[in-house]
Parts: structure tokens; sequence; C-alpha cells
């Protein structure tokens, strides 16, 4: 399993880290994920190949911005 974490910002509560879970949780391939507001850090850890252009998709589905590091 790979894991990667990726900077997100313009979450602040609860209410964000879920709709980014429940967007990015909708990708196939996708075990775990890891949200922090306070942090403003996303850590996914992945059973298949997963591009990162396609959890910054998610990201900016749930209405946030997202960059791999």
């Amino acid at each position: 399993m790979e894991s990667r974490e990726y900077k997100v910002t313009g979450m602040s509560c609860g209410h964000c880290e879920m709709s980014v879970r429940e967007e990015v949780g909708e990708i196939p391939g996708v075990e775990s994920i890891e949200v922090s507001a306070k942090e403003g850090r996303l850590v996914v850890s992945c059973s298949e190949s997963v591009a990162d252009n396609t959890v910054i998709a998610a990201v900016e589905e749930a209405g946030y911005s997202a960059t791999r590091g």
C-alpha cells in the first residue's frame, strides 16, 4: 500500500474535513484517508496506483485546493 501526503488550503472545521473525506473516498483504490483542517493536511493510502491529479481533483470538487507534498 502506498501513502501520499497533500497540503490542502481552505479547510477550517470538521465539516471541511468530512467533505474532503467523502470526495476522496469515492476514488477507486483509496483504502484510508486522514484529513486535518488544523494542519491543512491530507494523507491518502491506496491499494493501487491513483494519480495525484485524481486526488487533487476530488479535493477541488469538495471546494478546496490541494498540492502534493
